[in-house]
């Protein structure tokens, strides 16, 4: 055997052991409860969890543009990202990168710089996190479509989420909440009247045509659908009958409810877990959690809320177990990505671990593993 964990607190599948596991070629080679068969690396008692599976961050967007109007150089900016990821815990995640011309927007007309940046960096194997794409494709743009075929032509996607952030429904039923927050950047009222009926116009134009379009494209080449910022039963009946299997951030109980009854599973970020509500006024993570509606935690826009998150889910819902909460960020996002080779300490599964020490009640990741390796 390679490498022995020993004298861990081991987080299973179903249970929490102390005792150890033994890595051969990258894989689970054997746990068991005790002492080890031989000697290894000791913990010191530490808790070992499977490595941290993330379906969606934004945060590859921070390290390109620092600051207004500066565009950091590519390669390192996607080296930095890499870096904090996998110093949260993350071993597996899927870049979230954009599809779809906004005004002004230039974050997504580097779609396929940062496309390219991210696949030779891995290629090298530059990279600490194993990296897959997550393509977020905002429905009511001119472009969408065109732009989405021309990615596939390229790069492989394996998770494609369909947004439509239209004022007046999802995430922004209030429309003076997001008038508010314009409000606040100094934009003129008739600006932004005309902004939002821009918008609905560009919805009544492309969004179902768009939506359409795209899940034929995603069925054509197996890709898993995310619904995004589902409200109502409508939304989820719909979601549903375009084969997603995520809904990212369900924006009130029934469409989380619906959701998880149509087998769909249900993302929250885990921001709003750590922070104890929605920035946008929606529906808290945490109460999702408490009536059984929440499946996987997304660190969104703070990769090291991930961890945070999962183990205040126990700290903040005891009836919730440690392997039930840890879970939401290794086992369920990988199954509901297709991904059955991680996200549980299990023999013949990868290697990939978290060694991390509760100080009081905040998690600090003192190791991370990927397929036997350690990379932070």
């Amino acid at each position: 055997m390679e490498m022995i964990l020993e004298n861990a607190r081991v987080v299973l599948p179903d249970r929490l052991i102390e005792g150890w596991v033994a890595v051969r070629g990258g894989l689970i080679e054997a746990l068991g409860s005790g002492p080890a068969p031989a000697r290894g690396l000791d913990l010191a008692g530490d808790i070992l969890i499977p490595g941290l599976v993330e379906l969606h961050t934004d945060n590859l967007e921070g390290h390109v543009r620092p600051r207004p109007k500066v565009r950091w150089h590519l390669p390192s900016a996607v080296l930095a990202y890499d870096a904090q990821l996998a110093s949260a815990g993350i071993t597996t995640v899927f870049d979230s990168l954009r599809v779809g011309s906004e005004d002004n927007d230039t974050l997504g007309a580097e779609t396929l710089d940062l496309a390219e940046a991210i696949a030779q960096a891995q290629a090298a194997q530059m990279l600490r996190a194993e990296h897959f794409t997550h393509l977020r494709c905002e429905i009511c743009t001119h472009d969408v479509v065109e732009g989405t075929r021309a990615f596939l032509e390229r790069y492989p996607v394996q998770l494609l989420s369909l947004m439509d952030h239209t004022p007046g429904q999802r995430q922004f039923r209030d429309v003076e909440k997001l008038l508010v927050y314009y409000r606040g950047k100094g934009r003129p009222e008739e600006e932004l009247q005309a902004f939002v009926a821009d918008k609905k116009r560009r919805q009544a134009d492309f969004g179902q045509a768009h939506r359409d379009a795209l899940v034929a494209l995603a069925r054509g080449r197996g890709i898993a659908l995310a619904s995004h910022d589902d409200a109502t039963l409508e939304e989820v009946a719909q979601a549903k009958a375009d084969g997603a299997s995520v809904a990212e951030f369900p924006v009130t109980l029934e469409a989380a409810q619906a959701a998880r009854a149509s087998g769909i599973a249900v993302l929250m970020g885990a921001p709003n877990l750590v922070r104890g509500g929605s920035h946008s006024g929606n529906i808290a993570a945490i109460e999702l959690a408490e009536a059984g509606h929440l499946d996987i935690l997304s660190s969104d826009y703070v990769p090291g809320s991930l961890i945070q998150g999962a183990f205040e889910l126990t700290q903040r819902l005891p009836q919730i177990a440690l392997p039930a909460a840890i879970a939401t960020v290794t086992d369920a996002p990988a199954r509901a990505a297709g991904l059955t080779d991680r996200g549980r300490i299990a023999p013949g599964l990868r290697a990939d671990f978290v060694r991390v020490r509760l100080v009081g009640p905040q998690p600090v990741v003192r190791s991370v593993w990927r397929q036997g390796e350690r990379v932070a």
